[in-house]
Order: structure tokens, then C-alpha cells, then sequence
């Protein structure tokens, strides 16, 4: 059993001392030839931004909010992984492993913490409850940066199944967006002996052009990923192919590190055309500075070079599955597209606000869909079992009547 050591946040002053040098040193550009963000972060936006970070933000705030929580680094598959582990109160609590994606960071988290651990103390039911596990993706954060190549999504999966396991957790539930979407399916994929079931709040199964009958939901969806393909994806393909040659610049420029991750924040979240109409300036260099201090901009893109093009085809994922459509993801969908790749569908809502960052941005909604969604499978002793037993005939495709399987799984679920 590997050791698991108790970890805190520590943002040294000449850490802080350079970042302020460099800041105060920022050679901007000239100005955008458009009055909006269409070519990038507007300059004036940039420089009232770049101001506050220098002569307002609190550069230990960052420390002090992760600090809050049980922080812990453990080595596995050769390298130290870091996650914040919070247990709650409740004996009946179920474990939840949440994983965030890119530009983001175990920060999108932290709102969302208190309400899943201790629901009574924000007026919620405390019969459902969660003790979290929030990993620093590898590469990303406060974990290790691999050193080798061979670190695709379906190994960062089997790293935080490991995690799991470690933590003594035989049976749990796992959630995600963005690369935390990819990496939880592949968890559901290759660990679904112990991975009770996942919830979705970006599902990457877009709606088929050529399919009859296409609602409103599923037109909007494929006019979202045509402007994805055309405008909005250039960083993907950089990291994908050259995540060195770009770290060069950001890791030298906080300026630029910011910039590369504020876009996204204009992008992606449901802001009506202002970013601080959903996270404040403070929450938004929060997570940028988790980018900036650990220097991963080259590390954290590499995840593309890793991923795409190079690991196996997603196959289905048979575990039960829970997703939320927000307006403003990037991928949207409907339940009989997504049926094709998750094939037990439990809960599926559209939701008329909210984006990419739900957990960062629409803290409440997101709450209220993992109890809901992880509130419908029913994880008793007895459904326990009989989970393992449903499970042991799919994973050894042992010939049953589909009758008798389908009861299987209406007593789990």
C-alpha cells in the first residue's frame, strides 16, 4: 500500500516577488481592430485585469481556501499524486470522485464542497451525502508532471481508480467535465466493478446531421460544435500538437497564462458577453494562479498531445449514467444520441443556464443535479450486492436471460 502524505498549500514570497516583477514588466500588444472579443481578451480588459492581479489580489488567498481542506500527495504509477480528501459526517455518505478538465483545476471545486459533505448546514437534506475525493489531474495543479509519454485519458483513469481503491473505497460514484468527462467514462469503462455509476456535464456524443427529425435542442447542439470547429478550437489543436512550444511562452508570462485561460472564460460560460457576470475577478485568478505557480502550461496541455489520436476508440460505457446539458457547453446533446454511447441512462436534464464551469460557475444547479442524480441509485447492503452480481455476469458475458438482467439492474438502480 502506498504511503499517503498529509500535504499543505505554500506560496513562497519569492514566488510572489516574481510574479509581481513580471507583471509589472508586461509588454502588451496593440489594441484588437474589433470593439469584442471575437479576435481574444480585449487589451483594456486585459490591463484593468492584469492592475487588480498586481496591486489588489490577495496572493495568499489561494493557499488559505485549499487550506481549508485535508490536502495529501500519493505516489502512484511513478509519479505523486495530489487531491483533497474530504469526509463527511454522515456514516451513510457515499464516495464521489470529482475531476475537472482543462483550463480549470481542483478550484471549480471548492463551492461545492460544504453543500455535498454536510448538506444540513446549507438547508439540504442530509440524507444524501458524499465524502469527496478531488484529484490534481497528473501534470495539472499540485500532482506530479509525467516524464513519460503514455499519459492519456484511460491512464489518468486508472490512476484515480488506483486512488480509490487506496483510499479503501470498494464501491463509488465518479463525476466530470471537460477532460474530467473523458476520464470518467474511461473510470466507468475499465473499472466498473467499483465505479457505481458516473455523471456527466459535458457529454462529447454529438447528434447525428443526417438523423430525421432533429429538435431544437439537437440543431442548437451541432450550430454550437460547427462554431467550435470554426472559431474556438485553435488552442486544442496547439496543445494537441505542440503543448511545448506554447509552454515556452506562457510559463514566461503571466500576462499571457492569463490570457490563455480568460478567453475561456468569456467562451465557455453563460456571461451575457462579461466573464465577472459569473466568477469574480478574485475566483478567476484563483485558478490561474494554480496554473501559474506549479508552471503546468506546458505539462497540462500535453494531455491533448496524450489523448488525441493516440489512445483506444471509446467503446460504451454499461455502468448507469447521469448528464446535464447546460446552454453554454460546448458540446450539447440529447438523451437518445447519448444513448448510444451510455447505455443505462438514469437522469438527464437541460438546464436553461449555466456553461462549461458548472461547478465554478452555477454552484447551486450543479449541486442540485449530483444529489439528484446519484440520489436514484440506491446503494443499499442488499443492492450492493446485487450490483456485484449484475456486474459479474456483464464483465464475464455470462448468457442469462435479458429479463432476468434487466430485473438485476432495476434492483440496483
Amino acid at each position: 500500500m502506498s504511503e499517503i502524505t498529509p500535504f499543505e498549500i505554500e506560496i513562497a514570497e519569492d514566488v510572489i516577488f516574481d510574479l509581481k516583477d513580471r507583471l509589472s514588466r508586461t509588454r502588451w500588444p496593440d489594441k484588437e481592430t474589433v470593439d469584442d472579443w471575437t479576435q481574444g481578451v480585449p487589451l483594456d480588459y486585459q490591463k484593468k485585469l492584469m492592475d487588480y492581479w498586481l496591486n489588489e489580489y490577495d496572493f495568499q488567498r489561494l493557499a488559505r481556501r485549499l487550506n481549508q481542506y485535508e490536502n495529501f500527495h500519493t505516489p502512484i504509477e511513478n509519479l505523486s499524486l495530489h487531491f483533497i480528501h474530504v469526509k463527511s459526517s454522515h456514516t451513510h455518505a457515499r464516495p464521489l470522485l470529482l475531476s475537472h478538465g482543462w483550463p480549470g483545476s481542483i478550484v471549480e471545486f471548492l463551492k461545492v464542497i460544504g453543500p455535498l459533505t454536510e448538506p444540513q448546514e446549507f438547508g439540504l437534506d442530509d440524507r444524501i451525502a458524499f465524502h469527496l475525493v478531488i484529484p490534481s489531474l497528473p501534470g495539472y495543479g499540485f500532482s506530479g508532471k509525467p516524464a513519460q509519454t503514455g499519459w492519456s485519458v484511460e491512464k489518468m483513469g486508472e490512476t484515480f481508480s488506483k486512488l480509490m481503491a487506496q483510499l479503501g473505497y470498494s464501491s463509488y460514484f465518479a463525476q466530470g467535465g471537460d477532460w474530467g468527462s473523458a476520464i470518467t467514462s474511461a473510470i466507468a469503462r475499465q473499472d466498473p466493478e467499483h465505479c457505481a455509476g458516473i455523471h456527466l456535464n459535458m457529454i462529447t456524443v454529438p447528434p447525428d446531421p443526417n438523423a430525421e427529425d432533429l429538435t431544437e435542442l439537437e440543431l442548437s447542439g451541432l450550430a454550437g460544435l460547427k462554431h467550435y470547429q470554426d472559431w474556438d478550437s485553435g488552442y486544442s489543436k496547439q496543445q494537441a500538437t505542440r503543448p511545448q512550444t506554447l509552454g515556452y511562452a506562457l510559463t514566461d508570462s503571466p500576462s499571457g497564462q492569463a490570457a490563455w485561460i480568460l478567453e475561456k472564460y468569456w467562451s465557455w460560460t453563460d456571461c451575457d458577453g462579461d466573464p465577472e457576470n459569473v466568477l469574480s475577478k478574485d475566483e478567476m485568478l484563483d485558478n490561474i494562479m494554480v496554473y501559474w505557480i506549479n508552471q503546468t502550461a506546458a505539462s497540462s496541455g500535453r494531455l491533448y498531445w496524450h489523448s488525441f489520436g493516440r489512445g483506444p476508440q471509446p467503446t460504451q460505457v454499461h455502468v448507469p449514467m447521469g448528464g446535464t446539458v447546460f446552454p453554454k457547453e460546448i458540446f450539447r446533446t440529447s438523451k437518445r444520441f447519448a444513448e448510444k454511447m451510455y447505455t443505462n441512462i438514469v437522469h438527464w436534464t437541460v438546464k436553461d443556464k449555466g456553461g462549461h464551469f458548472a461547478a465554478f460557475e452555477q454552484p447551486d444547479i450543479y449541486i442540485e443535479e449530483i444529489r439528484e442524480c446519484f440520489n436514484k441509485y440506491k446503494l443499499s447492503i442488499f443492492s450492493y450486492f446485487i450490483f456485484k452480481i449484475r456486474n459479474f455476469i456483464w464483465i464475464y458475458k455470462i448468457t442469462i436471460p435479458s429479463k432476468i438482467f434487466k430485473c438485476f439492474t432495476k434492483l440496483v438502480y
